[in-house]
């Protein structure tokens, strides 16, 4: 709305009045009517009427001056007075600058002005209004001023009342903000999609406001982003300042906002700002992915929207590029975020493609489940972040992002167009804009001495502003410090890609997650020059919903060792899915490396058997007897802990060959036992036999499974070592299994690792008795069905109706087999955990067998419909006879 006629604030007025102040609003003051020294003068310049103000001003009585002309008070023009310019703001009026000689004989500089009254050529004619010069002038520059901000000000002024709804807005505002109607809105109404950037400020502008106006303390330099109606489909930033209005008796009138668009400013500070967070946060490892994913960080959302990074097959495998070849590399995609931001045909955004981490990239996953991620690239840390309690996938700090890459399979090739942006960027070495008008899409190369390393594509969807030649130097720059970062990442993958091949090799990369426990892990290979060595630990599922817990040791060190603890693993998974228990297995275990040892022994020119020349009735040399008689086979002389944990009863059965025991916590005492396990001999020695042990664990305790190198050091003995870990379990046993593994690891390893570790920590839980149902049955025909209206009663009451046919028939073969081949009393068990199992124990001791039966057969179709009907089934044997579990797959929720 325009602004009143005297300049100042007006109220509101009706909607579609306009806000703004006109230029040639008058803006008055010492010649003001109230305040002006006035005389009235005739036609010949003659005073006839003489004010109060004028006394004031020069001095002179009424009756001193009354019939005297006009110019006999002024000093420096004698005679009649002569109008000079005009006055703005009146018809006709005349103004000049005049010294008028006081009362006391000073001489008082003048402003005086003439306003004609009357036409006749007797009576008044004149009024002249006389000011202070000195006064009028710094009033007329004020005017100015407000005359200047009003109109000319680049500066965008309004002027909210205290409702804080606008009543005056200046030219500049009306400028930048379009010539929208502004009386009456608020201040957040005036833009759309309006945004406080500023930290420490209200969300809105207008509770901003409130606080000035209640406070009187201003506000500078607040920062909003908004799109104004001038502009709707681009944001702009402005800087506002706001401070409180009041009259000269202190009431509040109102509040003063005054905005700069900051827009161009604001962007390049945001470029720097990107720069800066992009020289201490791009380039900390020496992991391709982690680089490509510090690089997407830094990047989004502040300069786009995704970013993906694609790098030349040959770089992931650490060899040098090549000058020249662009046209004929591959490219693999390393990294893809947001979802959303992939170009179409490529990986899905916000995943890795498979494969994008050869071996080299360090893209590799350790800690609760998967292959360790051994430092920069490859070498773990004892002090690495955890990922969360009792999961099987990576811990947080080596686990790969939303994005990240996905080891473990072949690399996905991303082939681009001739016409690409990417192609072309690699063609040409130099960035290029994509996407048509509105450029959404700049891809930049990655390159170093002149040779291609990939490129970085970055995206903007649903922004105003696509990308323009100003981000040009931005992109190059955070890209030229990433390529710096992958070259190095490069050079030394190359030089350490046999000891990560070797280190993936160690470890299981997939742990199960399991209701029975929460578990965490560690392992640590030896700083010397030695290499890998074997130690290792596993998870294996079990039937029941047990667990059982695997740690060893393999004698030596290298590639020989590795790839020994690779052959005992894999032989302690397959006995283990046979249910046996920790002493049988240790002994079927025991018995594969001494047949080995002696197949070994007995075989010509081997390390450990006979000389190829040496007589046919000479002795074979077997096992190792001797200090210098070394077997080939590393697995002899190898240790190993194996336990199984039952999360029904809470029962837990180890037995170990030659290892450390293991450390419990007893979460009902908070005390922590050393559990005596009888010490059977290191594999593929014999001589003795293997025992267990049985432990009840209440719900929460704490098994710390571990091997040698953890506890023993140079300038420490095992005992101080098992120790100082009983201590770190007994006072921080209520943290998160992951940060437990990590303190163990930096407390009893500080410095560098002499001999290679592993800890396995795992917290029990016990199964809730509502999930557990056991029934007794006794020996006659009817206890089929008994058995089957059971089990059907417990499946509905835990709501899987859709699993109950199918449980009939498997509780109606299992308990028929039982009745029909063992003796003695049959237990029907069903466990809803993962899985919905059905278990049937019995006194007998033969395994029952899957077979076709044929036509004419009238039995022996039980166990194939059990086979068929559910997901895994299987036999296991106890003190007392064996147990025939199946189990089928929840329908999902």
């Amino acid at each position: 709305m325009t602004a009143p006629d005297d300049g100042r604030p007006g109220p509101a007025r009706p909607a579609g009045a306009a806000a703004g102040a006109a230029p040639d609003t008058d803006f008055r003051g010492p010649f003001d009517a109230t305040r002006a020294a006035t005389a009235v003068l005739d036609a010949d310049g003659v005073v006839i009427g003489w004010g109060a103000a004028a006394q004031r001003l020069l001095g002179h009585e009424p009756g001193d001056v009354l019939g005297r002309p006009v110019g006999s008070l002024v000093v420096d023009r004698a005679g009649v007075y002569q109008a000079a310019a005009d006055l703005p703001g009146a018809a006709r009026a005349r103004r000049q600058v005049l010294h008028m000689r006081h009362r006391d004989g000073r001489i008082v500089r003048v402003v005086a002005a003439t306003l004609p009254l009357a036409h006749g050529e007797a009576g008044p004619a004149r009024l002249l209004a006389v000011a202070d010069a000195d006064e009028t002038e710094h009033w007329e520059a004020l005017q100015a001023m407000l005359r200047g901000l009003a109109t000319q000000s680049p500066v965008g002024l309004a002027i909210y009342d205290t409702d804080l709804r606008v009543v005056w807005t200046n030219s500049a505002l009306y400028r930048e903000m379009g010539t929208s109607q502004y009386a009456g809105l608020g201040p957040d109404d005036m833009v759309a999609s309006g945004q406080v950037l500023s930290a420490g400020y209200p969300p809105t502008l207008e509770e901003t406001m409130r606080r000035v106006l209640a406070t009187g303390e201003a506000v500078i330099e607040l920062h909003y982003r908004g799109r104004p109606p001038v502009d709707p489909d681009h944001d702009h930033v402005w800087s506002c300042s706001y401070y409180r209005l009041s009259d000269a008796d202190g009431t509040h009138l109102g509040v003063c906002e005054e905005t700069v668009d900051i827009t161009d400013r604001y962007l390049a500070k945001q470029r720097l700002d990107l720069l800066v967070r992009a020289g201490g946060t791009v380039g900390t490892s020496l992991d391709m992915s982690r680089t490509a994913r510090e690089l997407s960080a830094v990047a989004v959302p502040r300069f786009a929207d995704g970013v993906t990074v694609d790098l030349v097959d040959a770089v992931l495998r650490g060899d040098a590029p090549v000058s020249g070849t662009t046209g004929a590399a591959r490219l693999v995609r390393v990294w893809s975020a947001p979802p959303g931001t992939a170009p179409p045909g490529t990986a899905p955004p916000g995943t890795a493609p498979p494969g994008t981490a050869p071996p080299g990239t360090g893209a590799t996953a350790a800690g609760a489940g998967g292959a360790p991620d051994t430092g920069p690239a490859g070498a773990a840390s004892p002090a690495a972040p955890a990922g969360p309690e009792g999961r099987a996938g990576p811990d947080a700090a080596e686990r790969p992002a939303a994005g990240a890459a996905r080891p473990g399979s072949a690399p996905e090739y991303v082939p681009y167009p001739a016409d690409a942006p990417q192609a072309r960027c690699l063609a040409t070495g130099r960035p290029v804009l994509g996407g048509g008008p509105a450029a959404a899409t700049l891809a930049v190369p990655l390159r170093t001495d002149g040779a291609p390393l990939g490129v970085v594509t970055f995206h903007r969807r649903g922004r105003a502003a696509p990308f323009d030649t100003d981000d040009l130097p931005v992109a190059d720059e955070l890209v030229a410090r990433t390529a710096v970062s992958i070259d190095n990442a490069r050079r030394f993958t190359r030089e350490h890609s046999a000891a990560l091949a070797l280190q993936h090799s160690l470890l299981p990369r997939n742990l199960p997650s399991l209701t029975a426990v929460d578990f965490a892990h560690r392992y640590l290979p030896a700083d010397g020059k030695s290499g890998v060595g074997g130690d290792w630990f596993d998870v294996v599922t079990l039937s029941g919903a047990r667990v059982g817990l695997v740690v060893g040791d393999v004698v030596g060190h290298g590639l020989g060792a590795a790839a020994t603890m690779g052959r005992l693993r894999t032989s302690v998974r397959v006995l283990a899915r046979q249910d046996l228990a920790p002493d049988e297995l240790l002994t079927r275990l025991d018995d594969l490396i001494t047949q080995a040892a002696d197949e070994e022994a007995a075989t010509p020119g081997s390390a450990a058997g006979a000389p190829a020349h040496a007589p046919a009735h000479a002795p074979a040399h077997g096992p190792a007897h001797g200090p210098g008689d070394i077997p080939d086979d590393q697995a002899v002389g190898a240790t190993c802990l194996y336990a199984v944990y039952d999360p029904a009863t809470g029962l837990c059965r180890m037995a170990r060959a030659g290892h450390p025991a293991p450390a419990v916590l007893d979460a009902s005492r908070g005390t922590v036992t050393v559990p005596d396990v009888p010490a059977g001999p290191p594999l593929g020695l014999g001589g003795l036999p293997f025992e267990s042990t049985e432990l009840h664990l209440p719900e929460g305790s704490l098994i710390a499974l571990f091997t040698d190198g953890l506890v023993r050091g140079r300038a420490r003995d095992p005992e101080g070592g098992l120790d100082d870990l009983s201590a770190l379990l007994a006072d921080h046993r209520d943290r998160p299994l992951p940060e437990l593994c990590d303190r163990a690891v930096t407390a009893l390893i500080p410095g560098p690792v002499e001999d290679d570790a592993a800890l396995l920590l795992v917290r029990t839980r016990l199964l809730p008795p509502g999930r557990v149902a056991r029934w007794d049955l006794g020996t006659g025909p009817e206890e089929a069905g008994r058995a089957r209206a059971l089990a059907a009663r417990r499946i509905a009451a835990w709501g899987l109706d859709e699993l109950a046919f199918t449980t009939e028939i498997v509780v109606s073969e299992l308990v028929t087999n039982a009745l029909r081949y063992a003796s003695g009393p049959v237990q029907l068990r069903l466990i809803h955990d993962r899985t919905l199992i059905c278990e049937v124990s019995d006194t007998g001791h033969t395994a029952p067998h899957l077979r076709r039966a044929a036509m004419d057969d009238e039995g022996g179709r039980g166990l194939f419909l059990v086979a068929q009907m559910t997901q895994h089934w299987g036999t296991r044997y106890t003190a007392t006879g064996k147990t025939i579990w199946a189990e089928q797959a929840l329908p999902p929720p």
